[in-house]
């Protein structure tokens, strides 16, 4: 299918190493465009070989960022919701595992007619047709194609290559190269270099691609003289080298390129319109973040904290409820396995809120279960997600039921307690791959609850990835000792939400609401979580 000439492509790539801040980069962009009126969409494409990062270590990828669709994809995708308050889909992740399954099974299906397959034409013309498919949908003014991975890796290639030829078809004024680079500061010479600025992009030269902006990553502000020579040494004007420079906050970062006019030469390059733009909401955002009056401590408690970027959801999520309530949420990342060798109440005791996250796997699960029945046991304010939620049902039916053998089928195959056990439709389930119960279903709420006062509507729409769910035999239990399930399936087969009684706020929820989470509008458990930990902090000063 030919272009639509209407839409512009912005090719995003980066330089000299790795996690300098390309989604980010992209994020902001595109907000500063959405902001002027554009309609901006934003893709990854990922060179790693497997189809998704649904079955991958969180060790090595950090979470698993899931759509409504269903798609298991790559955390980025969370940064450009987040800044751009939109829901993706599968279209907005390519991995070259997919492109690489495609083009085989079309070459076993016999579709190239007994061509030789190669990676040129084949693998870059599905790479191709993958890049254009938003934008051929029609619904977009601006279409942001991030490559995953540093220019000059060998598994980028195919992407670049791609990437060129979509240049070279589009034409100067529909198609730009915005290359994220590195400018490091050497404490012995006492001053930037720009070397490895330079290297990075002769070699994206000898890819083909001149890029048309730099973004230039520094821990301070690059001086006039700096952008004068990195453009002089990369064939980039001065006005399109930019500095992006350590922030208190990723939400500072659109503001400090929008200072420097990067978003007027961008539609500059492209021949857009310069339509007026507002700011407004977002400065008071950030401004809200940098200011708060208090701080509020709360506890996480998982498995995979050596990588942050595991929970990078759930941190975001406590930044815009926080920004929602005046404080500032410091959330510590602990080891549900230290707590089970020290003791919940020596490591947790001066947190103002509990939250336990998803996850897989026994290991550290006696630890999860002990912090919440600290929490529940001192009113500090739980919050459960997933895994979270069948913790928090296991500990009440131990605790509060008397079932003192209550576990998860996850973890004990033959227990006649396992108030947790897996879906029916997962039983002869053997692939890992996107098997799980994914994306988005809605969830129908119990009035007086206090997850109908957070929604304040009687039926909503959440993310799920899980195989096991709480065991309707014993459901009438729990709720004869007081569990209430405040949010159900509409069939009413599966638990959805939990809360118990003579609690300030205890809530659990089996989807993962931090994937909905949004700069500007938090997702509103977070926000009634760091509200019920606020209140909690103030009355235990």
């Amino acid at each position: 299918m030919p272009f639509k000439k209407k839409v512009k492509y912005i090719f995003i790539t980066g330089g000299v190493v790795s996690s300098l801040g390309k989604g980010i980069t992209a994020s902001s962009i595109g907000l500063l465009l959405k902001l002027r009126g554009y309609s901006v969409t934003i893709q990854k494409f990922d060179p790693y070989i497997n189809v998704d990062p649904g079955t991958m270590n969180p060790f090595q990828h950090g979470e698993v960022y899931v759509t409504d669709d269903g798609a298991e994809t790559d955390l980025d995708l969370g940064h450009y919701e987040r800044f751009l308050d939109v829901d993706m889909s599968r279209a907005n992740n390519t991995t070259t595992g997919q492109v690489y399954h495609e083009v085989i099974t079309r070459e076993r299906r016999g579709d190239f007619l007994g061509a030789t397959v190669q990676v040129i034409p084949h693998i870059t013309d599905e790479i191709k047709k993958r890049m254009k498919v938003l934008g051929d949908s029609g619904k977009y003014d601006i279409v942001i194609t991030e490559i995953g991975g540093t220019v000059g890796d060998i598994e980028s290639l195919p992407f670049i290559e791609a990437m060129r030829q979509i240049m070279l078809e589009m034409g100067r004024k529909n198609a730009i190269s915005v290359h994220v680079t590195l400018v490091p500061y050497i404490s012995s010479a006492g001053e930037m270099k720009t070397k490895p600025t330079q290297h990075s992009v002769k070699n994206l030269l000898e890819l083909g691609i001149q890029p048309n902006i730099l973004v230039c990553r520094s821990e301070g502000k690059l001086v006039k003289e700096i952008r004068e020579k990195i453009a002089l040494f990369t064939n980039v004007p001065s006005e399109a080298v930019f500095s992006a420079h350590d922030c208190s906050t990723i939400y500072e970062v659109p503001l400090v390129l929008f200072n420097q006019n990067m978003d007027r030469v961008i539609l500059e390059r492209l021949k857009l319109p310069d339509i007026n733009i507002h700011l407004d909401e977002w400065t008071r955002f950030v401004e809200q973040i940098k200011n708060a009056s208090r701080i509020v401590k709360i506890a996480v408690c998982g498995k995979y904290i050596e990588n942050k970027d595991a929970y990078k959801s759930i941190s975001e999520a406590f930044v815009h409820s926080g920004a929602e309530n005046d404080v500032k949420v410091v959330a510590d990342f602990i080891s549900s396995e230290d707590i089970e060798s020290k003791g919940a109440e020596k490591i947790l005791k001066g947190y103002h809120g509990l939250l336990i996250p998803g996850g897989f796997g026994e290991r550290g699960i006696e630890g999860k279960i002990a912090a919440i029945k600290f929490a529940r046991e001192n009113k500090i304010p739980f919050f459960g997600i997933c895994l979270g939620l069948q913790c928090a049902v296991i500990e009440y039916a131990r605790n509060v039921c008397g079932l003192k053998k209550a576990n998860s089928a996850e973890f004990v195959k033959k227990n006649s307690f396992n108030v947790i056990h897996i879906m029916p439709e997962q039983i002869k389930v053997k692939v890992k791959g996107a098997s799980m119960r994914l994306g988005a279903y809605p969830c129908v709420l119990k009035k007086k609850t206090l997850a109908y006062e957070a929604y304040k509507k009687p039926k909503i729409s959440e993310r799920h990835r899980h195989r096991f769910e709480v065991n309707n035999k014993f459901r009438a239990q729990l709720e004869e000792y007081g569990m209430i399930f405040s949010g159900l399936s509409p069939d009413e087969k599966l638990v959805e939400m939990i809360e118990i009684e003579n609690h300030p706020w205890f809530v659990g929820c089996q989807f993962h609401p931090e994937l909905k989470s949004r700069a500007t509008n938090a997702h509103p458990l977070f926000r009634e979580f760091v509200k019920a930990a606020s209140e909690f902090s103030q009355g235990n000063k």
